[in-house]
């Protein structure tokens, strides 16, 4: 079956290049996919899906009955939206939409969903089950995968994959990342509020420009005496604004702000903790405050079960030296977590890095990735999807004795 779905792969490769390349030239930025949309509908279609159109506002659904009676349902979800960057790869098919650039591999992500769909398609009669294709608008906001799921997305759904790029990971590898691969990210605003007074008699004043610089202190400083050093958290106060005057002494500050971490019981405990640091300071001071703490996403936890069966499907396909294990999770964030609320899933890393060149990082202006790639990733997405009906008993047993 293996070598059936790499013929047919590489039978798809030149169409899977076109795909790409015009996606890459029609970017649209989160929540307004809607030419993508089309697009993907309209190449899910003539592979003779079942085709549902504006879920999650902009996203597609796209579903491939199974020929068994196999009751579980396998997704495979890729985003689609670009990001507001100007393009400076210089290449023939660069963005033709000023501001707008496919930086982050997401034009890539959709080629390769659409591809393993391609393939699937004439494996129907191999497949027990149902997969359901899930292209999704506005990862890079942080909300689409939200909108897909109060949509319905994911009801019935058993299980779910997913891919993203990485250009430090060279084209033709695989990146395998068991346990946390991003972290949840949440957003944080903080006002100090002290009382104005005149520059020159700081004693009669209570200064929020100076309190707040305690707190941010306190803060950073409180991290490394009070979490645990291996449940890692990231407190990044990116934006600061207050006063009005230089010769006037602060009544008010503004703290805006993002704090990451990787494990869900630190998650839980953050908005409480930080709280009781800003409270101790503005007590010490006579300062009052207000916290804004506002969830984002979750920390994508892959199920060690499906991640073995990702891991089996490209060391089969392209062997040992065609993985990579990705020994430490990223800080940065993404919205798949969202799903796996709702259903084990597990997401890999896709190599599209050039061997032979500089490779410029994900929101770069000069981003560009290694097409050849994209059969990598169609073949890696295909053969887990064929294998999870015929080995995840196997897998199971395999990650229990690996748990216990």
């Amino acid at each position: 079956m293996l070598s059936r779905i790499k013929d047919l792969a590489a039978n798809l490769a030149p169409r899977l290049v076109e795909i790409r390349r015009h996606l890459h030239s029609h970017p649209e930025l989160s929540g307004q996919e809607y030419q993508t949309a089309v697009y993907v509908a309209g190449v899910l279609s003539t592979c003779g899906l079942q085709v549902k159109e504006n879920v999650g506002k902009v996203g597609v659904v796209g579903e491939l009955p199974g020929q068994g009676d196999d009751p579980r349902m396998l997704a495979i979800r890729t985003d689609m939206d670009a990001l507001p960057i100007q393009e400076r790869t210089g290449l023939e098919f660069a963005s033709r939409q000023p501001g707008i650039m496919h930086a982050c591999g997401h034009d890539v992500h959709t080629t390769v969903g659409l591809g393993t769909a391609m393939v699937l398609s004439q494996l129907g009669e191999e497949l027990p089950g149902r997969v359901r294709f899930l292209f999704q608008p506005a990862e890079e906001v942080a909300q689409g995968a939200g909108w897909m799921v109060k949509d319905g997305a994911m009801e019935g759904v058993s299980s779910i994959l997913s891919v993203h790029v990485f250009p430090s990971i060279p084209a033709g590898v695989v990146g395998i990342r068991y346990g946390a691969l991003t972290a949840a990210a949440d957003d944080l605003e903080i006002r100090i509020m002290g009382e104005s007074g005149h520059g020159a008699r700081p004693h009669e004043a209570i200064d929020a420009i100076w309190i707040a610089a305690q707190v941010i202190t306190t803060l950073q400083q409180a991290i490394s005496r009070t979490q645990n050093p291996l449940h890692p958290v990231v407190l990044t106060i990116g934006q600061i604004s207050g006063g009005r005057a230089p010769n006037v002494i602060a009544d008010q500050v503004r703290l805006q702000g993002t704090v990451r971490s990787l494990h869900p019981e630190t998650s839980r405990k953050l908005p409480e903790w930080i709280e009781s640091i800003v409270a101790g300071v503005c007590q010490i001071y006579g300062a009052r405050y207000e916290i804004n703490y506002r969830r984002g996403v979750p920390a994508v936890q892959n199920d060690i079960t499906l991640t073995q069966l990702v891991e089996s499907a490209a060391e089969e396909a392209w062997g040992r030296d065609g993985i990579q294990i990705i020994q430490e999770p990223s800080l940065g964030a993404e919205d798949f977590s969202v799903y796996l609320q709702y259903a084990p899933g597990s997401m890999f890393r896709l190599g599209v890095g050039f061997r032979d060149r500089r490779n410029f990082s994900l929101h770069h202006p000069q981003f560009e990735v290694d097409e050849t790639a994209i059969t990598t990733g169609v073949v890696t997405l295909a053969y887990a999807a064929y294998k999870y009906w015929h080995q995840s008993q196997p897998l199971l047993r395999a990650a229990n004795s690996k748990i216990e």
